[in-house]
């Protein structure tokens, strides 16, 4: 009896689930992410699947993509849209798993409230602090060409947003192009003006990427990143007071600028839709013939995540199924 009672009880005893570990890049300003971690949400939702999880940060999108491509990251927070195409271009093993909707108004030119810059023909000549392959790069590229410029015309340092800062700070150069929480930080100074944001030069979407092979053997890791992530985005814009509060500490910024940052970005995430990724190759385009890509890039052949079939599938496949399974897991 004892021995027909002991297997019918192991026959009803869930199997442990193999430990994985989900390694994760981030930014400064990957808002999403940040909140996960710092309320502990994603270890929770991942736990009942053995998951644990180790944070990595970096200072801009590009070394994140790097690492990604090297296997020191698995999952990479949101990077500006023009991030993914370096990657690409770089031959990286990976695959877009989600994109925020535009946010334009979260990335801007800054100039000297008393300099001499007040048009975008007007940038001419002058000295531009830049994080290369950000989307703040794409901005410069398209303001210089909206005004009949090249990036021959003017001189541009690459620099991070903490360097960019400091450059322009001190005088070193005329005109610093960055993004939230970065342009929050100084936009109300005295001395800063705003040139120009993306409206109507480069719309800014957000793509969180995954290592091809980490996506393909873990597609519930995935599943339930992505049910997190928009979870945490609806939560911003229904409090947009708490999440201040909460980054404040965390970013060394005052509640009050930090919500003013998160007002210009939409935090509203969504599955990879070709009608959705458009400007991606427009991007491509733009950096090839500025000489900053080695050879042309094809955004259709990049690989984008279908929630669906539960695997990578080439961008220019049809996402009708993707989206509304994505939709309808949250």
């Amino acid at each position: 009896m004892s021995l027909t009672v002991s297997a019918a009880h192991a026959q009803t005893v869930k199997p442990v689930p193999a430990p994985v570990k989900l390694r994760i890049g981030y930014q400064k300003s990957s808002t999403l992410i940040t909140i996960l971690k710092a309320r502990g949400s994603l270890e929770q939702a991942l736990a009942p699947l053995g998951v644990t999880i180790t944070w990595n940060e970096f200072a801009s999108g590009l070394p994140l993509t790097e690492a990604l491509n090297a296997d020191a990251v698995d999952f990479s927070a949101d990077v500006a849209d023009t991030v993914p195409v370096f990657a690409q271009a770089a031959h990286a093993r990976f695959v877009y798993v989600a994109q925020e909707a535009p946010s334009p108004g979260a990335q801007a030119i800054i100039v000297k409230r008393d300099g001499p810059l007040h048009t975008l023909t007007d940038l001419k000549g002058q000295r531009i602090a830049v994080t290369k392959a950000a989307g703040s790069h794409y901005l410069l590229l398209a303001a210089l060409a909206k005004a009949g410029l090249t990036p021959a015309d003017v001189r541009i340092s690459y620099l991070t947003p903490a360097d960019g800062r400091a450059a322009f700070e001190r005088g070193s150069v005329d005109a610093w192009i960055t993004w939230d929480p970065y342009v929050a930080s100084v936009d109300k100074a005295p001395d800063v003006r705003i040139l120009a944001n993306g409206e109507g030069l480069a719309s800014y979407q957000r793509y969180y990427l995954a290592s091809s092979s980490f996506a393909t053997a873990h597609p519930d890791v995935i599943a339930t990143v992505f049910a997190q992530l928009k979870s945490a985005g609806d939560w911003v814009r229904a409090h947009p007071d708490d999440a201040a509060k909460l980054l404040a500490p965390i970013w060394g910024l005052d509640a009050t600028t930090i919500e003013r940052a998160n007002g210009r970005r939409s935090y509203a995430v969504r599955a990879v839709d070709t009608k959705n990724f458009g400007e991606q190759q427009k991007i491509a385009d733009t950096f090839y013939r500025a000489g900053l890509l080695p050879a042309p890039v094809d955004t259709a052949t990049a690989l984008r995540w279908n929630f669906s079939t539960k695997r990578a599938e080439a961008a220019s496949a049809s996402t009708t199924a993707t989206t509304a399974t994505a939709a309808s897991s949250n």
